[in-house]
């Protein structure tokens, strides 16, 4: 069976808890539900890790290649600042989704530049929860093809 991993990169374990005016009320383990349900529902297991490290992000990515056929990110406030995922990003041969829960566009001017998302087949941003289903879907689609 084919497997995706989703990563959650710092802070998203507060979700429910914090700044609920942007993320919502939805919380990181009901994200993670729905994700695994979504992939189950279409044939592919759904592996989904958080961390508010970045050595531990990157360890996980390179992990990826060889065990998971894509990624679907979430790097949160790393999207804009590390050098060290997107190099990890770029190291592995894997259909890469980017997601977020917010638009970064309506955000902050530091929030609007992407590091990683050059890297990535494409990037979802603005739709809550649904920035990651679609995220999932557009990464089967990527394996499918």
């Amino acid at each position: 069976m084919k497997k995706i991993l989703v990563l959650h990169g710092p802070n998203l374990n507060m979700l429910g808890e914090r700044e609920v005016d942007v993320y919502g009320n939805i919380k990181l383990e009901e994200i993670n539900r729905q994700l695994k349900t979504f992939g189950q529902d279409h044939g592919f297991i759904i592996e989904a890790c958080q961390s508010n490290s970045e050595g531990d992000l990157v360890t996980m990515i390179q992990k990826a290649k060889g065990s998971f056929d894509a990624l679907v990110i979430n790097p949160a406030a790393f999207t804009h600042t590390s050098i060290a995922i997107r190099d990890a990003l770029s190291a592995i041969d894997i259909p890469i989704v980017e997601v977020h829960l917010s638009n970064i566009y309506q955000r902050e001017e530091f929030r609007q530049r992407s590091l990683t998302a050059p890297i990535a087949k494409g990037i979802i941003s603005g739709f809550g929860v649904n920035s990651y289903l679609l995220g999932v879907r557009a990464a089967i689609e990527q394996i499918s093809r």
